[in-house]
């Protein structure tokens, strides 16, 4: 393969032919040549914002708090402004399915009858590099048409009806180690939305919908600028006409949910609307008031719905921001797995399922995510109902909700209680997760519900609150890190059992356990699991 100047591979590729064929397919000179482009006009700036998350995250833990900016006041005030109108393939996204990249499941969710299909190259997915690559082959080959796959005697082929493709690239944290520019990893957020506009922007343009984008796990508007700055230069490398590009930005951490008008404002060219992520939400209090006390202390996080004060605000506000700007609301994930061997059990999962898009369409939002194509015919029959033949409910600004700065900190009115039960979960499901993540599994079917990253995150971060405040269960333990440890040791026994001696022997179980353990009872508290258990990824 022929580098250009400054550019490494870091992957072993001369091992590993399969992985070298790949690379060559993907990681072409004028793919190459686009990354370090962006990496070296963008690279510096991506790590003065992450430089700046830390000066935040500091001030936070000396007592500080957030609000609305008063430097972008001007901004929130000025009503004549508005994003782009949607993108074609865009304009109605009533039901959304969300999964990795892999062929089955490119397939799967394009033909699920969802409006659109978020291919996750994130929270779904490991950042194995074969995974990285093979996924935007995958994406290339469904929008020509050229993907299939068996499995089970049974062959899996694209319809003629299929979702529009939305892709979300890694956050601004993660970097992408095979690759190094000028000695630098680079960040995986600019590597993975360059390759699919590059290989994918045209295509797409010609199939007449376009390359679109979910972002994650921003903190604030500055960091959306930066992706707008982006975007301008890329459509310009590549030859593509300037607001082209759509995006869709999760507000899934606490800043970000004080800064949503300003993101939008920032993206306005080339934006799409916002989404409510849940449990990166609930992570981030934990993570940015981790020195506050029990003012942000959160039940067992099953007992954390969406009808919870702080939890209510945040919705409202995301509403009545996206369509005060003619932008999609989107709504949050419904991650239960049909249960066909217990159908008492089933009907009570899909009618909580029902409930929940039930009251995201009543709130105003134009759609909501689902992880599981059986999940489809429920939403889509929801939003149906309030939609009709209207494409999505912008026009309905909720001119009716204030939120105050104060209701979304509100997490002390927040009802629930801490449990073992509620431990014991959070510790197995963070354990089981790892195990598959660190062996290239981003999507997990764990206890009847499809879990991405974004589990492992609150599961690890409230065992960590609790241990770390001491906090007292219903039954009357204490948490400390010795129970913390013998429910670790406890639960890991469990699944022993479930799995057999054999499987759990070879399954990788030690390194997902160590990493979980260091995790959930360390002194200080890791902004970010993902980040060491990259590190112990090859």
């Amino acid at each position: 393969m022929k580098l250009p100047d400054g550019v490494r591979i870091t992957a072993d590729l001369d091992s590993d032919p399969e992985l070298a064929a790949l690379a060559e397919q993907v990681l072409t000179p004028e793919a190459l040549d686009l990354l370090a482009a962006l990496h070296r006009e963008f690279n510096p700036r991506r790590l003065e914002l992450l430089a700046a998350r830390d000066v935040r995250s500091r001030a936070l833990e000396a007592g500080g708090t957030l609000d609305f900016l008063p430097e972008t006041a001007s901004v929130r005030g000025d009503t004549s402004w508005r994003v782009a109108e949607p993108g074609p393939g865009l304009a109605d996204r009533r039901v959304e399915i969300t999964g990795p990249t892999d062929q089955k499941m490119t397939i799967n969710a394009l033909n699920s009858g969802a409006k659109v299909w978020l291919a996750d190259l994130e929270d779904a997915n490991t950042p194995l590099f074969d995974n990285m690559l093979s996924g935007q082959l995958n994406l290339r080959r469904a929008i020509t048409g050229d993907i299939d796959f068996e499995s089970g005697g049974k062959q899996y082929v694209l319809g003629d009806d299929i979702a529009t493709i939305v892709v979300r690239p890694r956050g601004w944290h993660l970097p992408e180690k095979h690759v190094e520019v000028d000695g630098e990893p680079m960040s995986g957020s600019l590597f993975d939305f360059a390759l699919y506009l590059l290989h994918c922007g045209r295509l797409q343009i010609d199939a007449g919908r376009g390359p679109y984008y979910y972002l994650p796990k921003m903190e604030s508007h500055l960091e959306a600028r930066l992706w707008n700055d982006v975007f301008v230069a890329a459509q310009q490398a590549v030859g593509i006409d300037r607001g082209t590009i759509r995006a869709t930005c999760l507000i899934e951490t606490y800043p970000a949910a004080f800064e949503m008008e300003e993101i939008l404002y920032e993206l306005r060219e080339h934006s799409s609307g916002l989404n409510a992520g849940r449990w990166d939400y609930l992570f981030s209090v934990i993570k940015k008031f981790r020195g506050a006390g029990r003012d942000f202390l959160l039940p067992d996080r099953n007992a954390v719905t969406m009808t919870a004060p702080f939890m209510r605000a945040y919705t409202e506000l995301l509403v009545s921001t996206c369509h005060k700007r003619g932008a999609h609301a989107i709504g949050g994930m419904a991650a239960a797995i049909p249960n066909r061997r217990d159908a008492e059990a089933n009907d009570a999962a899909m009618g909580k399922v029902r409930n929940d898009k039930t009251r995201e369409a009543g709130d105003g939002f134009d759609g909501s995510w689902v992880a599981h194509p059986d999940l489809v015919p429920i939403c889509r029959e929801v939003f149906d109902a309030v939609l009709g033949e209207r494409p999505n409910q912008i026009e309905r600004t909720r001119d009716d909700v204030h939120v105050t700065a104060a209701q979304l900190l509100d997490v002390r009115s927040t009802p629930g209680e801490i449990t073992e039960a509620g431990l014991r979960g959070n510790v197995s499901v963070g354990l089981q997760y790892l195990q598959a993540w660190l062996r290239g599994s981003g999507a997990v079917a764990i206890f009847g519900l499809m879990e991405d990253a974004a589990t492992a995150e609150i599961s690890r971060s409230q065992v960590w609150q609790w241990q770390s405040l001491g906090v007292e269960l219903s039954s009357g333990q204490v948490v400390t890190k010795d129970l913390v440890n013998t429910v670790i040791d406890e639960e890991l026994a469990k699944i022993a059992q479930t799995v057999g001696d054999e499987a759990f022997a070879h399954g990788g179980w030690d390194a997902a356990t160590d990493l979980y353990r260091e995790m959930a009872t360390s002194e200080d508290f890791a902004d970010f699991l993902t980040l060491p258990a990259y590190e112990r990824m090859p």
